[in-house]
């Protein structure tokens, strides 16, 4: 089975994630920015996800976490939670 590593941000609105992403994209750290605006538990470990297997998170999440590019960030993508940032950091088949 599958299994990938991810950290996210988590944010209410589609707004507040784009912007953020705009500051990591002009070289923000991801770790400092989801410690500071992530409305998730993770966002203390700077996003920090750990290892999980396909089918353990939302379906939305999922589908970018096992088919997206590894080492960027996707987003906004939205899910009952609120809107995710999500960088894949490694990844099995």
């Amino acid at each position: 089975m599958p299994t990938a590593a991810a950290r996210h941000i988590l944010t209410k609105t589609q707004e507040e994630c784009e912007a953020i992403k705009k500051q990591i994209e002009e070289g923000s750290d991801f770790a400092d920015l989801a410690r500071q605006h992530s409305q998730c538990p993770s966002g203390q470990e700077g996003g920090d996800l750990g290892q999980f297997a396909s089918g353990q998170m939302v379906k939305e999440f999922d589908q970018v976490v096992f088919n997206d590019e590894v080492g960027k960030v996707h987003g906004p993508v939205k899910t009952q939670f609120g809107f995710h940032l999500i960088e894949i950091t490694s990844r099995t088949d």
